[in-house]
């Protein structure tokens, strides 16, 4: 890795969490992923997406699952905040998260005709742009490019527990300005609200709540991107209005009725889809526009959400 990588990281995520970051990566840990936290998950067995292709096909159910991954639902959910400024009444964001892009391109084709249809103020990405938990990230970022040239500016994101910290010179390339542990202000005239990302709760842990909101006035509304909803307790009372997460795909795989059969997630299964709340924080947990560890889904669309604020 170059000097110049290595100071640019420092900066973002701070020397501690940027030798973490690299560090874990660097042990090629997430080869066997979560080893230490949980050696049952369901990626840490090698043969499973064979043998559950394998089983799908064999019940004659894969090429529905396939099917249900190409039929991405555009959702709305209307966010009502006491303090949201005059200014931001109707404001819309996109959120899109867990996209896996390279496991399914006929799926991201699907979500880029999709996108290029749709009117927004910003659009936000929460993490998980590559299949797999190691190794090469090419086919994983050319298929992102190709996303983003159906995307409208601004554009936001923040890594998942898919994902390389060498993702984030590329992304930022693309036109997305990652935030790893950091805010900003998104202004409107005189107005303003902020946006605030945080890095991998999930695996990597390299969450700092404290850096990101720092330079948050505690009575201006604010909205964090995470990739994971596991943060919640923190984030709501860190005086956060609005969580936008991602991570648990709604189970993808779910009985009928959009029951999960598990939710990779250590939060209240009220949260792993759709909107909810916490103390005084809205949240809402996307399941997702792609696929993880087989590219099928059952009983759980995918989708990606317009979030409208309004003052309530």
């Amino acid at each position: 890795m170059g000097s110049e990588l290595q100071q640019l990281l420092e900066r973002r995520l701070g020397a501690v969490h940027a030798r973490q970051r690299i560090g874990i990566e660097s042990e090629r840990e997430p080869r066997v992923f979560s080893r230490r936290l949980n050696f049952f998950h369901p990626e840490n067995w090698y043969s499973l997406p064979s043998l559950i292709r394998y089983t799908l096909r064999l019940t004659g159910f894969y090429q529905r699952g396939q099917r249900n991954t190409l039929a991405i639902q555009l959702r709305d959910n209307d966010v009502w905040l006491h303090n949201l400024p005059p200014a931001f009444e109707g404001f819309t964001l996109l959120h899109l998260t867990d996209l896996h892009a390279d496991l399914n391109p006929p799926a991201m084709a699907a979500l880029a005709r999709l996108v290029s249809q749709l009117e927004y103020d910003v659009c936000v990405l929460t993490g998980d742009y590559r299949a797999a938990t190691f190794g090469p990230i090419d086919e994983a970022m050319q298929q992102m490019a190709s996303l983003c040239t159906q995307l409208s500016q601004p554009l936001f994101g923040v890594l998942g527990n898919h994902d390389s910290i060498f993702m984030l010179p590329p992304l930022e390339q693309m036109g997305i300005r990652m935030l790893v542990n950091e805010s900003l202000r998104i202004e409107r005239g005189d107005q303003a609200i902020y946006l605030a990302g945080i890095d991998d709760a999930h695996y990597y842990r390299v969450d700092n709540l404290q850096k990101a909101a720092e330079d948050i006035p505690h009575e201006q509304t604010s909205i964090l991107l995470s990739h994971t909803p596991e943060i919640y307790r923190q984030a709501a009372h860190a005086g956060f209005d609005l969580l936008l997460c991602g991570h648990t795909h709604g189970g993808q795989i779910c009985l009928p009725g959009g029951i999960p059969i598990t939710l990779d997630s250590n939060c209240p299964r009220y949260m792993g889809s759709s909107s909810w709340s916490y103390q005084d924080m809205l949240g809402y947990t996307s399941v997702g526009a792609g696929s993880c560890i087989v590219d099928a889904r059952f009983n759980c669309p995918p989708e990606i959400t317009l979030h409208h604020l309004h003052r309530r």
